[in-house]
C-alpha cells in the first residue's frame, strides 16, 4: 500500500492520495511490511518514529518524492528575537516545548569525552550555519576568533544560554555581526532525533532521498546508548540512501548500541571500573541482549552527503556488523572544533566485524575512518581520503584527537586496506594488528606502530559471527604490505604535540613507508622461535607468546624518501626527493582528478597478483583475509573496477595510463 504525507496539505488526512497525512510520524504509526510512504516537498519539523518492522521479502520504505525535497530538521525557526545591545540579540523560549530533554540544560559529556565540558548539544544556526557557544555573555557580546576552529572566519558568530527557573524559560543571546535575526533564517534545534525507532528490533526500513538536519543528538561513546539524527537502533537490514545528511551536534547516522541501564556511560557515573572493562562488558552484555546476526546489523548505507557534524558522520558500536558502507560523500566533520573525545570521525565504528567501507570520499574530516576493537573481517576498499588533518593556523584542542586517514584500534584482525587513494599527512595508525595494506596509495606516514595500546584485552570473534572467540591484548605486527605505493608528500620531520596537562610532549613520526616494522621478525624467524622436535615448554615458550608477530612486505614502490622495511622483498626504492615527485588532488566544476607523475619512477617493476591464499589467516582469530561470504579474494581488479591483467603493478590502478583526466 502507498501512504502519502504532504507537509503542505489543507488539514490532516488518512494518507490517501486525496487526504494525504500532513506528518511523517503518521505514517510512521500505521506503516507496515510493503508499505511505501511517499512524502511530497516540504519543511517537516518532527521527530519520526517508526514503530513496525518491515520484513527481507516486504520492507517498509520511506522515499522524498522529489529527491532531498523533503526536509526532516529537529529544529525550529524563531522569530521573536529582539535586540539586546549592538550586534546581540535574545529570544526567550518556553521550555515546555522541549519536553523532557532541553538541549539548553544538557551538556555534550560522558565516557571518553576529554574536551572541557561546556558545550550545550543545543545550538543556534543562521542560514543553515551552526554558530559557536560561549560560557559568558561578555564573550558573547565581544566576539573573539576561536584559536581551535578550522574555519576562524565563522567562529565570530557565537552564541550564549541561560535559565529563568521562575518563569521556566531558556533565555539565547546570540552575536549576528549585524544581520537582523527576523529577516534571516535562524533557527534553534529543539529535537534529540530526527528518524530514529524508540524501540529496538523495528527492522527491514528503507529511508531513501531525504534532507536530515539539525538535531541536538548526545554524545555517543560505546558503552552507551548511542543516538543520531537518523538510525535503526539495534535493529537489522536498514537501507538509508541518497540523503543529505548535516548539523547534527554529535552523530549524523547512528548504527549503534541499545540503552543498557546497567552499563550505560559507567566509568563517567560511577568510576570504579575502568572505561576499557566497561566495553568488554558491552560487548558480553550485547551478546546476552541479542548480538547476533540473525538480529543485528546487515545495513547499506549508500550515496549519502554527509556533512558538518560535531561527532561523527556514521558512529555505531556493534551494531553496524555485516553492514555496507558505500559511496558516501562524508565531509567537514569537527571542523568547529567545539567537542574533542575518542569517538570523533567521519567513519567511527566499533566491532565493524564483516563490514565494508567502499568508494567513499571522506575529506576535512578530524580523522577519516577509524575502525575501534574488534575490526574483523573488515574490508576498507576503494576510498578517496585526503585533507583529514587539522590546519597549520588552528591550535589543537586540549582533549580533542589526533589525524589521519584511517585508525585501526586495538583489533585482532583480518583488517584489509585495499585500492585507496589516502593523500593526508598521517596515512594510517597502527594501535592494532592483523591489518593486511594492499595496492594503496599512501602519502602519509604509518604512526603508532607498536604502541597507543598498553595492556587492551579486547575480544575476537568466530569468524564471520559475533560470539566471542577469545579475548587477547595486542602483539603488534601480524602485519602485510603489498604492491602498494609510498610517497613521502609532507615534511618528514617528527610532529610534536604538548601534552593536555602541560607536563611534556608526545612525537608522532612523518617518515612515509614500512620502515616503522623493522625490528619486527619475518615469518621464517617468527616461526624458528617453536622446536616443534621438542616437547612444548609451556614456561620457556611465555616470552614468544608475548613477542612480536611477524610482518610481510612485497613488492612495495617507495618514493620521495619514504623508507621500506629493512627486509622488504622485491620492493623498489627511488632515491628522490619530495621535490621529484607530485601527487596533487584537482578539484574542477565539483569532481576530483589526481595530478601525479609517480608512474613516471616504475619503469619496468612489477610483481605478482595477490590474493586470499598469499594474505593468509589473522594470527589471533586465525580467519583468511576473505570475503564475508567465506569466499577468497583475487585483486584482480582496481579502483576503479578495471580488470587486472597478468602485468600487476603497485599501486590502486591497473594500469599507469587508466588514472589520467579520470574523476577519482
Amino acid at each position: 500500500m502507498k501512504i502519502y504525507v504532504d507537509s503542505k496539505a489543507g488539514h490532516d488526512g488518512n494518507g490517501t492520495k486525496e487526504m494525504p497525512f500532513r506528518r511523517i510520524d503518521d505514517a510512521a504509526k500505521v506503516a507496515v511490511a510493503g508499505d511505501e510512504v511517499l512524502v511530497a516537498p516540504g519543511v517537516y519539523r518532527e521527530y519520526v518514529n517508526p514503530v513496525n518492522a518491515g520484513t527481507a521479502e516486504a520492507r517498509i520504505s520511506y522515499r522524498s518524492v522529489e529527491p532531498l525535497g523533503a526536509v526532516i530538521t529537529g529544529a525550529e525557526a524563531v522569530k521573536n528575537w529582539k535586540n539586546y545591545e549592538g550586534d546581540v540579540w535574545v529570544c526567550r523560549i518556553i521550555n515546555s516545548i522541549f519536553g523532557d530533554y532541553n538541549p539548553y540544560t544538557t551538556f555534550v559529556y560522558g565516557d571518553w569525552y576529554f574536551a572541557k565540558a561546556d558545550k550545550h548539544t543545543g545550538c543556534v544556526y543562521l542560514n543553515d550555519k551552526a554558530m559557536y557557544e560561549t560560557a559568558t555573555l561578555e564573550e558573547c557580546m565581544k566576539p573573539e576568533v576561536y584559536e581551535y576552529s578550522w574555519v576562524p572566519e565563522d567562529s565570530l558568530y557565537k552564541w550564549y544560554t541561560e535559565q529563568d527557573k521562575e518563569k521556566d524559560e531558556t533565555i539565547i543571546y546570540a552575536n549576528f555581526l549585524g544581520a537582523n535575526p527576523n529577516e534571516e533564517n535562524v533557527e534553534i534545534n529543539v529535537r534529540r532525533m530526527c528518524f530514529f525507532p524508540a524501540k529496538t528490533g523495528v527492522s527491514y526500513i528503507t529511508v531513501s532521498g531525504f534532507n536530515i538536519n539539525k538535531a541536538a543528538t548526545t554524545w555517543a561513546p560505546p558503552a552507551a546508548f548511542q543516538d543520531g539524527m537518523i538510525g535503526p537502533h539495534w535493529s537489522k537490514g536498514w537501507i538509508i540512501e541518497d540523503c543529505d545528511i548535516s548539523n547534527s551536534k554529535c552523530s549524523g547516522i547512528s548504527l549503534g548500541k541499545y540503552y543498557d541501564p546497567d552499563n550505560n556511560h559507567y566509568f563517567t557515573n560511577k568510576y570504579v571500573k575502568s572505561p576499557t572493562q566497561m566495553e568488554r562488558d558491552a560487548v558480553c552484555r550485547g551478546q546476552f541482549h541479542g548480538w547476533k546476526k540473525e538480529r543485528i546489523g546487515s545495513h547499506i548505507i549508500r550515496r549519502n552527503n554527509i556533512h558538518h557534524c560535531e561527532q561523527g558522520g556514521i558512529i555505531g558500536r556493534m551494531g553496524g556488523v555485516f553492514s555496507i558502507i558505500e559511496d558516501n560523500h562524508i565531509h567537514h566533520i569537527n571542523n568547529m572544533m567545539e567537542l574533542g573525545g575518542a569517538e570523533i570521525s567521519g567513519i567511527k565504528i566499533h566491532a565493524a566485524i564483516d563490514v565494508t567501507i567502499r568508494r567513499n570520499h571522506i575529506h576535512h574530516c578530524t580523522m577519516g575512518v577509524w575502525c575501534d576493537w574488534e575490526a574483523q573481517g573488515t574490508r576498507i576498499s576503494q576510498n578517496l581520503l585526503h585533507d583529514n588533518q587539522r590546519p597549520k593556523f588552528a591550535k589543537a584542542l586540549p582533549g580533542g584527537m589526533m589525524s589521519q586517514d584511517i585508525f585501526i584500534e586495538v583489533s585482532h584482525g583480518p583488517t584489509l586496506i585495499d585500492h585507496n587513494i589516502m593523500l593526508s599527512e598521517a596515512g594510517v595508525r597502527f594501535a592494532t594488528q592483523g591489518v593486511a595494506m594492499v595496492h594503496n596509495l599512501v602519502c602519509g606516514a604509518l604512526t603508532d606502530v607498536g604502541g597507543g595500546t598498553t595492556w587492551r584485552y579486547t575480544p575476537y570473534h568466530m569468524p564471520h559471527r559475533t560470539e566471542v572467540m577469545g579475548f587477547m591484548t595486542f602483539l603488534h605486527g601480524d602485519d602485510r604490505f603489498y604492491n602498494n605505493i609510498f610517497v613521502q608528500k609532507y615534511p618528514a620531520q617528527d610532529v610534536l604535540t604538548r601534552h593536555d596537562s602541560d607536563d611534556g610532549v608526545d612525537s608522532e613520526n612523518r617518515v612515509v613507508g614500512t620502515w616503522t616494522f623493522d625490528e619486527y621478525p619475518t615469518f621464517e624467524e617468527w616461526s624458528a622461535q617453536f622446536d616443534f622436535s621438542k616437547p612444548a615448554n609451556m614456561k620457556a615458550l611465555e616470552p614468544v607468546h608475548f613477542g612480536h608477530l611477524p610482518i610481510w612486505s612485497e613488492g612495495n614502490l617507495y618514493l620521495g624518501g619514504a623508507k621500506a622495511w629493512k627486509k622488504e622483498v622485491s620492493g623498489q626504492v627511488v632515491n628522490n626527493t619530495p621535490d621529484d615527485i607530485r601527487v596533487e588532488l584537482v578539484e574542477k566544476d565539483g569532481k576530483y582528478y589526481l595530478d601525479t607523475n609517480v608512474y613516471e619512477f616504475l619503469g619496468d617493476f612489477e610483481d605478482r597478483m595477490i590474493n586470499t591464499e598469499i594474505l593468509g589467516k589473522a594470527f589471533e582469530p586465525e580467519q583468511y583475509f576473505e570475503n564475508p561470504d567465506r569466499t577468497p579474494i583475487t585483486f584482480n581488479t582496481d579502483y576503479f573496477g578495471e580488470h587486472r591483467g597478468v602485468t600487476v603493478i603497485p599501486g590502486p590502478f591497473a594500469d599507469a595510463e587508466d588514472w589520467k583526466e579520470r574523476e577519482v
